[in-house]
């Protein structure tokens, strides 16, 4: 299969956030000096193999048109169709933007509360997958020891963490397999695009990043993600 050269980005930002323990949600929390969901923008609308980034938005969402997106306007492109899931959400996306993509067009999906996306991780993941015919996702090898608890926060086992990887964003896939991968599970929620890929019986590519491109899920990851963008912003300059 020759691959397509066109790439878009897909962004659910409809969710509450609710862990982080703010009545905002999490994608417009103020992360150095700027809603978190403006980073992960910046990075996906600054890389050039990138020609649409689509925001994913809740119908009834009443924050985003108070920040001023317009250094965006170029690729940016909002969706108001956000569902009660991101698995939802995204799926959403997919069957809104159908009608401007073909079906072998790459589509990244990435995570608003991921603002420390680096152009470099960009560039590996589209030159590693650019000619696979899954797609695949940015990761990293599990390097501590796991351990499942029980009651009490009880130590019930050490789990081995050869071969173990954590799975992160942007997740890479065509728009056509990803759409009837995530139609195809109907109830069955994934908590990530890779999943949905597999329960089709096919094996995503793993692509190697590092612990910079960290989720931001509670109040501590913030401060070092502030630390992580304070060396990013000179790639945005």
């Amino acid at each position: 299969m020759n691959a397509p050269e066109r790439c878009f980005a897909l962004i659910p930002a409809a969710g509450s956030g609710s862990r982080i323990g703010s009545g905002l949600p999490k994608q417009y929390r103020k992360l150095a000096g700027a809603p978190m969901l403006r980073h992960a923008l910046q990075a996906l609308c600054a890389h050039p193999k990138i020609e649409q980034v689509f925001v994913v938005l809740a119908s009834d969402d009443a924050y985003f048109a108070r920040y001023d997106w317009t250094p965006f306007d170029a690729k940016l492109r909002r969706l108001y169709c956000g569902g009660v899931t991101r698995a939802a959400s995204v799926l959403n996306g997919l069957r809104a933007i159908a009608p401007i993509l073909q079906a072998e067009d790459w589509v990244l999906v990435h995570d608003a509360a991921r603002p420390c996306l680096a152009q470099a991780h960009l560039d590996a993941l589209i030159a590693e997958l650019a000619e696979d015919e899954v797609g695949g996702l940015l990761a990293v090898p599990v390097a501590d020891t796991l351990k499942r608890a029980g009651p009490a926060a009880r130590v019930v086992a050490t789990e081995p963490r050869e071969n173990l990887w954590q799975a992160q964003t942007p997740q890479m896939f065509r728009h056509g397999l990803l759409l009837r991968a995530l139609e195809t599970l109907g109830t069955d929620t994934p908590t990530d695009e890779a999943r949905a890929i597999e329960h089709l019986g096919l094996k995503p590519k793993l692509v190697a990043c590092d612990v910079t491109n960290l989720k931001v899920t509670f109040p501590g990851d913030l401060k070092l993600a502030e630390v992580i963008l304070k060396n990013l912003r000179s790639e945005w300059k």
